[in-house]
């Protein structure tokens, strides 16, 4: 059992090292979220919703693309590979960050992957020319990561960032962190221009339908399974007081 703190780095490491050996939770993102066998997803977008980034991004050959919060990479390495585009990884969790390298060994794309923070990826200021955050800037939905986000990412650059938002954020049956989030305010309140955001409502119905899938897991299958099957019935019990949103903005 991994005794690290809830969101912690070191809760990640043990979360991502359970997911070696085991196939079910990419058995069910393939089926629900159409995802093929070799992108090695640790969130939630689906396989369509990779087109509507690309096409976001405006990405041109060459140019240089964070993937913020990388995970184990898969997100980031499909972009990129898209787009002939050079892809720098940032994540806070090593084991991430492992897997996502062994990942990027296959032929097709450039990249690189770093230990780093989503407030601090310790990259170059204007170091990037697009920039991608996918499901995961809920945990820490701060000044200082927005400010993060603007600092990296070169003048006239194009930004995608993918999350969930409570629907009331007085609603305090919603967690903590999901009633902190406000991509608007937060990306506006950085400088970028051009903010909009959407609600990709046939993302969420694959969502629900993955979650419905993953609560009728056997627990006693292992610790990756048991991991699924509690984190869906914990989601299903909030799913309709959250929205799901997809932001896109341009750098000054």
């Amino acid at each position: 059992m991994n005794a690290a703190p809830s969101g912690s780095a070191e809760y990640f490491d043990g979360w991502y090292a359970n997911m070696v050996g085991s196939t079910r939770r990419d058995e069910l993102k393939q089926r629900y979220l159409g995802l093929p066998a070799h992108l090695l997803s640790t969130s939630l977008l689906p396989w369509e919703g990779i087109a509507d980034v690309v096409g976001a991004l405006r990405l041109s050959p060459g140019c240089r693309l964070l993937d913020l919060a990388c995970g184990r990479g898969g997100y980031g390495l499909e972009v990129a590979r898209r787009a002939q585009a050079r892809l720098v990884g940032v994540d806070f969790s090593r084991e991430a960050v492992r897997q996502a390298a062994d990942a990027a060994r296959a032929p097709g794309v450039e990249a690189e992957f770093r230990v780093g923070e989503l407030s601090a990826t310790g990259l170059p200021d204007a170091s990037v020319d697009a920039l991608m955050c996918i499901d995961s800037i809920q945990f820490e939905a701060t000044e200082a990561t927005y400010r993060e986000l603007r600092r990296v990412l070169a003048a006239g650059g194009r930004s995608v960032i993918t999350s969930w938002e409570a629907l009331d954020r007085s609603d305090e049956s919603v967690p903590e962190r999901l009633r902190l989030v406000d991509l608007r305010a937060g990306l506006e309140g950085a400088g970028f221009l051009d903010v909009e955001v959407r609600e990709p409502k046939a993302w969420r119905a694959a969502e629900r339908n993955l979650w419905l899938a993953a609560a009728e897991l056997d627990p006693a299958e292992g610790p990756d399974v048991r991991s699924l099957h509690d984190e869906a019935i914990r989601t299903l019990e909030g799913f309709d007081r959250i929205r799901r949103v997809f932001a896109v903005v341009t750098a000054p």
